[in-house]
């Protein structure tokens, strides 16, 4: 029976053809445009567990990683709205949803895709 609770969404944008300028602008502008969507309920800069010495931020952040959480009848929409918005573009997603856990990559529009397909297959197994 599939569920309705929250999945939790990481997206790893990092990109050896990105510097950390550019993947820093990526990583900001995907998250306030996820944040605009009404499907997802909640997208985070992911916190480096082990910051460098003499960090005097409360918490450094990894560059080009964001999580989500979104209800699970809204995964649809999202994978949607990451196929449109980085088709083409290298990524990894991880999708954490009933203590289950598919980690899928892509570096192409057509392995996006593949990467949605059983992103949705998985989360309607769970």
């Amino acid at each position: 029976m599939p569920t309705t609770s929250d999945i939790q969404i990481t997206l790893d944008l990092r990109n050896p053809e990105l510097d950390d300028e550019a993947l820093e602008k990526l990583t900001q502008s995907l998250r306030r445009e996820m944040l605009d969507l009404d499907e997802v309920k909640d997208v985070k800069r992911v916190l480096d567990p082990n910051p460098p010495a003499g960090n005097k931020a409360l918490g450094a952040v990894l560059v080009g990683l964001l999580t989500a959480e979104v209800n699970v009848k809204n995964i649809k929409a999202l994978f949607g709205f990451l196929s449109d918005r980085l088709g083409g573009k290298a990524i990894t997603m991880e999708i954490e949803a009933n203590g289950r856990k598919l980690k899928v990559t892509a570096s192409s529009q057509q392995e996006l895709l593949a990467a949605i397909q059983a992103a949705q297959q998985f989360v309607a197994s769970t």
